[in-house]
């Protein structure tokens, strides 16, 4: 019997010298499509180097789309996600409070393509056909509504939108063309493009200057969790620099953190390249001097901000003025920014697996 009694004994103090200093935090930001895929390598790199602080864990909750990811926010259900701006403005006329507090997507990521031998050359030849959406709840279908309209088509009743999902079945149901157009976005235009369709892509100079994806979070939030907030930007703003310094070491890295993201039936150079096209396709968006008169890391435009508004309520897909200032704010961006830039260049450029 005591035998028996040191042996539980020594088993529990056993557990308790196994057990980790401290409980690890997870914060949960909201992924806006369906699939994580390479544009997320700012929030692997960050999470590889700890930048987000001792003990915590990201974890990025994939959703139908943008749509869905201020949805979440709203209700309460996540305290970050990282959409379009588009479904922010729609819903706030309702009284939902949130902002957007770090713009990681500086020109908009989302445009119409066809397939390079298609007869379509301009937004008025996509009368009568079908554009595609990852999701319906996808910034895709607000951004394709406003471009067909602004060709002077009427989006409800001249073309119809349905949703193909991404990646390998969007390139399945253009190949056999079950629609005619694609409305998505530009790391889902390189998946597209991995999976063998080539596509080409219609003049989008009427929104590229426009802003795209940020972190937004509920006004409650931004004064409750603020520490939290900046820590979160923070470290996107590292990551992505990390990123645009060294695509490859970040790739690397974003299957070590995220493997469900590396492409299978390839080897590892295979799969690196596969990874590498869709970051290349998006990486434009990233530098924040691409906005106006703007030059810190996730700082917004209110001038842009507010034209886009005005574009988007020229063509009927916003109901509402929503002034920028109601939808954005660069409260965090200075202490966003206190990092040192120079030091996450070095560590890319000598990083090694």
């Amino acid at each position: 019997m005591q035998k028996n009694k040191l042996g539980l004994l020594a088993f529990a103090l056993g557990l308790s010298w196994s057990a980790p200093l401290y409980a690890e935090t997870l914060l949960k930001v909201g992924w806006c499509a369906p699939v994580i895929s390479p544009a997320a390598t700012a929030f692997a790199v960050a999470q590889k180097f700890g930048w987000y602080g001792e003990g915590v864990r990201i974890q990025l909750v994939p959703l139908p789309g943008s749509t869905d990811c201020v949805k979440e926010v709203a209700t309460g259900d996540l305290p970050y996600s990282l959409p379009s701006i588009e479904p922010l403005a729609i819903i706030q006329p309702q009284g939902v409070r949130a902002k957007n507090f770090y713009l990681a997507y500086h020109q908009n990521i989302y445009g119409i393509a066809v397939p390079a031998d298609s007869p379509i050359k301009d937004y008025v030849d996509l009368k009568g056909k079908l554009i595609g959406v990852t999701t319906m709840g996808s910034g895709g279908v607000i951004v394709a509504r406003a471009l067909v309209a602004n060709a002077g088509l009427n989006p409800n009743t001249d073309v119809r939108i349905v949703a193909v999902g991404e990646a390998g079945q969007a390139a399945a149901m253009v190949r056999n063309k079950q629609v005619d157009a694609l409305s998505q976005f530009d790391a889902a235009y390189g998946l597209i493009e991995n999976a063998g369709i080539k596509l080409r892509f219609l003049d989008k100079s009427a929104i590229i200057h426009f802003p795209s994806n940020g972190l937004i979070a509920l006004d409650k939030t931004l004064v409750e969790r603020r520490a939290e907030a900046v820590a979160l930007g923070r470290a996107t703003a590292m990551g992505t620099l990390f990123t645009m310094t060294n695509p490859e070491a970040a790739v690397r890295i974003l299957f070590e953190v995220f493997p469900q993201t590396k492409p299978t039936g390839v080897d590892d150079a295979g799969a690196l390249k596969l990874g590498l096209a869709p970051l290349y396709a998006l990486m434009h968006v990233f530098d924040p001097h691409g906005s106006t008169g703007v030059t810190k890391w996730g700082e917004s435009s209110f001038a842009d901000y507010d034209a886009y508004i005005d574009f988007l309520m020229k063509w009927g897909v916003v109901k509402q003025k929503v002034p920028a200032s109601e939808i954005v704010t660069n409260d965090l961006i200075d202490d966003i920014n206190k990092f040192d830039a120079a030091a996450v260049v070095e560590k890319a450029k000598t990083w090694k697996q």
